[in-house]
């Protein structure tokens, strides 16, 4: 019997995957469910009634603006609270009509084309701390239970038998990414029709939710296989687990912390999340507000630094190679017991 299908079968029928992919796909559920009853279509009444809410606080306005100036006016002419008034009691008016614009007061709707790009930024994130934690107890419940030692009886070949249970963890990962995926845009969809607009969607806009897709399913990927790695590197589920604790809490927050505390500029690009946003987006602009450059209208705009999605591939590509590289090489080098 081929070894990547018994370890394809046996991720299958693990329970705790079955358990840990539901629950993954409940959350996504809901965040679907959520966005469906938070937004609502626009039409004409909508519309309508958003033109009578600016009116009305156009209306407050005037009516606060009136009754100012004529309090500046009183109070000055008993010559009490100067300081409070401008010199001219005139200089007090409301601000004019086309300030108060009726797209203010619209209800939430979900505009396909503009929206449904950063609904894949939560959508691979989930998937990958599903990926992750699945991955990481797929290998470390073999190496706690003793299973890989019997394994390997069967199989000698260890970096054989480890890269085949790679091969079918990813392969499971993927298909349920790809299921996910369609159904995710099929959700979003019908939330589009019945609670948004699907209008102005183009080829261009097709081949960005392809590539943004895309790219969240290469960093599940990449993830589940990071949680893989340091399982085995570990021999054990927990390795995984902690390791990713003590990056997260004591390397990000606390490395943030302590960035911040120096002033150390544009410290977001010292920490993790940051690149894996540029991935999904492309581009994140870093801004130091510290550092003002003013330009000829006397505005002041602040250092920008950019973080692009060949940046974080570069530093996610060598993470991968380097603990994946690592678990092979424990992997080969190691006793079995």
């Amino acid at each position: 019997m081929s070894l990547y299908r018994t370890e394809l079968r046996r991720l299958v029928k693990r329970r705790f995957t079955r358990y840990m992919t539901l629950l993954g796909l409940l959350v996504l559920a809901a965040v679907v469910v959520g966005v469906f009853f938070s937004n609502q279509k626009i039409d004409a009444t909508a519309h309508a009634r958003a033109e009578r809410q600016a009116e009305q606080q156009y209306q407050e306005q005037v009516r606060y603006s009136e009754q100012e100036r004529a309090s500046c006016e009183r109070d000055k002419a008993a010559g009490v609270n100067a300081d409070r008034y401008p010199p001219d009691c005139a200089m007090i008016s409301p601000p004019p009509r086309e300030a108060f614009e009726a797209r203010w007061f619209l209800p939430s709707t979900f505009d396909f084309r503009k929206s449904f790009t950063f609904t894949l930024i939560p959508f691979a994130a989930i998937l990958a701390l599903v990926g992750f934690v699945v991955g990481a107890s797929f290998v470390g419940a073999e190496w706690n239970s003793g299973g890989m030692m019997n394994l390997l009886l069967w199989r000698p070949k260890r970096l054989t038998v480890l890269l085949n249970k790679l091969a079918a963890l990813l392969t499971g990962v993927f298909a349920v990414t790809v299921s996910a995926g369609l159904l995710w845009f099929g959700g979003f969809w019908l939330v589009a029709m019945f609670r948004g607009s699907t209008a102005k969607m183009t080829s261009g806009a097709w081949q960005s939710f392809a590539l943004t897709g895309l790219r969240g399913l290469v960093l599940v990927l990449a993830v589940t296989t990071v949680g893989f790695a340091l399982a085995s590197l570990g021999r054990h589920t927990a390795m995984a687990l902690g390791g990713v604790v003590a990056v997260m809490v004591v390397g990000q927050f606390g490395l943030g912390i302590l960035l911040e505390m120096a002033g150390t500029r544009f410290a977001q690009a010292w920490l993790l999340p940051t690149y894996a946003l540029a991935w999904m987006q492309k581009k994140v602009t870093l801004e130091d507000w510290d550092a003002c450059n003013a330009t000829f209208t006397g505005e002041c705009k602040p250092d920008t630094l950019d973080i692009t999605w060949q940046q974080s591939s570069a530093l996610f590509a060598v993470g991968v190679v380097v603990i994946l590289g690592a678990a092979l090489w424990a992997m080969r080098r190691r006793d079995i017991s």
